[in-house]
């Protein structure tokens, strides 16, 4: 199976993020699952420009890596959203591509799909970013899997490491245990479902300027 890691932080794999990132991605990979990183830190996405071209015609007009990275998420089994605590949110590089999946999000296009979060912050308060990130995968159309957060305590190394490193490789695994026994989250089906419906009603309401978008929900028959 594969699964995209995509990594918000302009440090990439060397900072305290990726540290924490690297013990899930090692739970993927005991678990079979073939991974591919996408980091920030080298990956070049703009901030969205509010042009509509996307929903009019499927792609986005800036010219930066983000169409690379949206065709490796339409066609991944899973996926994982890391990104360190930036005051109370995800990084600007990862809000940035977050703002550019406007598309993907009224479309519902990661349905079946399932995604995990990876937070680390200097200070705490942890959860507000994790549950971020969770409620992101969820307005793309996947299931959460869950996600995992902690304050660091010094250059790529966490307080308690032996049981949080346990907790992201266990992460790691249930991502592609969900994927392979094709798991279903019952307590997210309310979200979804009313998220779902309003996303489709929205693109009906704007279905002659959005075609694309309108052409798609036409195409799924639901």
């Amino acid at each position: 199976m594969k699964i995209l890691a995509i990594m918000g932080s302009p440090n990439g794999m060397r900072g305290n993020t990726g540290r924490l990132l690297e013990e899930v991605l090692a739970g993927v990979r005991e678990a079979g699952g073939d991974v591919e990183l996408i980091s920030f830190a080298e990956s070049k996405v703009l901030p969205c420009v509010s042009c509509y071209v996307c929903h009019k015609t499927g792609r986005c007009t800036l010219k930066d890596d983000f169409e690379d990275i949206k065709t490796k998420l339409m066609s991944c089994d899973g996926f994982i959203f890391a990104s360190p605590n930036y005051i109370h949110s995800v990084t600007a590089q990862l809000k940035a591509f977050f703002d550019r999946c406007a598309c993907i999000i009224h479309c519902i296009a990661l349905e079946g799909k399932y995604g995990a979060v990876v937070e680390t912050s200097g200070g705490g308060e942890d959860a507000d970013v994790v549950g971020y990130m969770k409620h992101v995968v969820n307005v793309l159309g996947a299931q959460s899997v869950g996600g995992i957060g902690s304050p660091v305590a010094g250059c790529r190394s966490f307080p308690d490491e032996e049981p949080l490193f346990a907790k992201a490789r266990d992460l790691g695994q249930e991502l592609c245990r969900s994927i392979a026994e094709k798991r279903h989250f019952p307590e997210q089906d309310a979200f979804l479902n009313a998220f779902r419906a309003r996303m489709k009603g929205l693109v009906e309401y704007r279905r002659k300027e959005w075609t694309y978008e309108y052409d798609y929900w036409q195409a799924k028959g639901n």
